[in-house]
C-alpha cells in the first residue's frame, strides 16, 4: 500500500533532517508518496504569510504530515506556525512521548513518560491586547469594574480560555491511550490552587472524564509540585494531561530527563488529522552544516508509522535508530561522550547507519 502524506521540510535545519529521515523510512519498506509542502520563515517573501494556505489544504487532504522545524521569532513578527497549524487544523493533542535510549547522555535511567497537552486553549489561544492601545485600555477599565481590583494602564493583557468540552477531550484521549497502550496512570496536572475557574475547571472535567475508566488510575497534582516530583521521582508517572502552557513547559522538562530535545518525539492530532514533529527548534545557525542529530524528527516518523498502520517498520526503524545510538559510532556530535569529538558523523551519514542496521 502506497500512503500519501504531506511532507514539510520547515526551515533552518528542517530540510536536510527531513531529508535523511525520509530515507531512513523508506528504506525501513514503506511506499509514500511525498507531498512537499512550504511554511517557514524561508517562504515569508513568497508568500505573505509563513504558513500558504496551500500547506493546509495539503494536510487536510493527506490526513497525516510530516513537519520538519520551523522558526518562530521571539518576542516580535509573526507568530508560531507551529501553533497555527494546531489550531487552523484543531489538533488540539500534543503527544510526547519520553523514553531513555541507551548511548545518551542523561542523569536519568529507565524513563518511560508520556506528556498528553491540550493544544487549543489557555495562554496559548492567541487572545492578547497589546499594551497602550485604546481597545487594551477599554478591556482593563472592564475588568476593574467586573473584578473590583485595579491593573496598571501600562499592562499587556492575555486571556486564558479554559473550557469544559476541551478539557473533556483532551483527558478523554489522555485515557484511551492508557488503554491503548497497557498504561496504569493518568495524571492531570494544573495550578488549580491558584487559578479556580480555569485550572479548577480542568481537574472537574478530568474527574468526570476518569470515571468512565475503571481499570486507569487517576490522580492530580499541581503544577508546581509536578517539577519537583519529576525531578526526584520520574518512576511514580506515567501519562500525564495537562493544559496548553504546562504542558509545554512539563514535555520540555522531561525531554530534559531522556538527554534532551535532540532525541524527544512528537505528534498532534486532531479529528482524522495528525502532524508528526520534532520538539526541538530550527538552529538556523546550523543550517546546511550536515551536523544536526536526525534522532528526534525520525523518532517522530516512527510514531507516524504506527499511525498508519506500518507497525513492523515502525519497530524495525525504531530499533535500528536505537542500536545505532547505543554503539555509539555513527551518531553525530552531541551524542558522543566528547562534543568535540572527531569520530562523529552528520546527519546523512547517521542516517546512513540506521539504514544499513535495519
Amino acid at each position: 500500500m502506497t500512503h500519501n502524506i504531506t511532507l514539510i521540510p520547515g526551515d533552518g535545519i528542517g530540510p536536510e533532517i527531513c531529508e535523511a529521515v525520509k530515507r531512513c523510512v523508506i528504506a525501513a519498506g514503506v511506499k509514500i508518496n511525498w507531498e512537499v509542502a512550504e511554511a517557514g520563515a524561508d517562504v515569508l517573501k513568497k508568500y505573505g504569510t509563513p504558513l500558504p494556505e496551500s500547506t493546509l489544504e495539503s494536510i487536510r487532504k493527506n490526513k497525516v504530515a510530516l513537519k520538519g522545524p520551523i522558526t518562530t521569532p521571539i518576542g516580535t513578527g509573526f507568530r508560531s506556525v507551529n501553533v497555527a497549524i494546531r489550531k487552523e487544523l484543531d489538533l488540539f493533542v500534543c503527544l510526547r512521548p519520553c523514553k531513555s535510549l541507551t548511548g545518551v547522555r542523561s542523569k536519568y535511567k529507565n524513563i518511560d513518560l508520556v506528556v498528553v497537552r491540550e493544544n487549543t486553549e489557555d495562554l496559548y489561544a492567541g487572545i492578547e491586547f497589546e499594551e497602550g492601545k485604546t481597545e487594551t485600555l477599554g478591556l482593563i477599565s472592564e475588568i476593574e469594574k467586573l473584578s473590583k481590583k485595579k491593573i496598571s494602564k501600562d499592562s499587556g493583557i492575555s486571556i486564558k480560555p479554559i473550557s469544559i468540552s476541551g478539557t473533556k477531550r483532551i483527558v478523554k484521549f489522555a485515557f484511551d491511550y492508557a488503554v491503548k497502550n497497557n498504561r496504569k496512570k493518568v495524571t492531570a496536572v494544573t495550578k488549580a490552587n491558584i487559578m479556580k475557574f480555569t485550572d479548577g475547571l480542568f481537574f472537574h472535567a478530568a474527574r468526570e472524564v476518569a470515571k468512565e475508566y475503571n481499570t486507569i488510575e487517576y490522580e492530580e497534582r499541581l503544577i508546581d509540585n509536578m517539577c519537583m516530583q519529576l525531578v526526584q521521582k520520574p518512576e511514580l508517572y506515567d501519562v500525564l494531561v495537562l493544559p496548553n502552557l504546562y504542558g509545554d513547559i512539563i514535555s520540555d522538562l522531561c525531554a530534559g530527563l531522556i538527554g534532551g530535545l535532540g532525541v524527544a518525539p512528537g505528534a498532534n492530532f486532531g479529528n482524522g488529522l495528525a502532524v508528526f514533529e520534532a520538539i526541538h527548534g530550527s538552529a538556523p545557525k546550523y543550517a546546511g552544516l550536515n551536523k544536526v542529530n536526525p534522532t528526534a524528527v525520525l523518532l517522530s516518523a516512527v510514531l507516524m508509522l504506527r499511525h498508519i498502520g506500518e507497525q513492523a517498520s515502525a519497530d524495525k526503524l525504531e530499533k535500528a535508530a536505537a542500536k545505532v545510538i547505543a554503539e555509539g559510532k555513527s551518531v553525530t556530535y552531541d551524542l558522543k561522550l566528547n562534543r568535540d569529538d572527531p569520530t562523529a558523523v552528520g546527519t546523512s551519514q547517521m542516517a546512513d547507519a540506521v539504514i544499513a542496521a535495519l
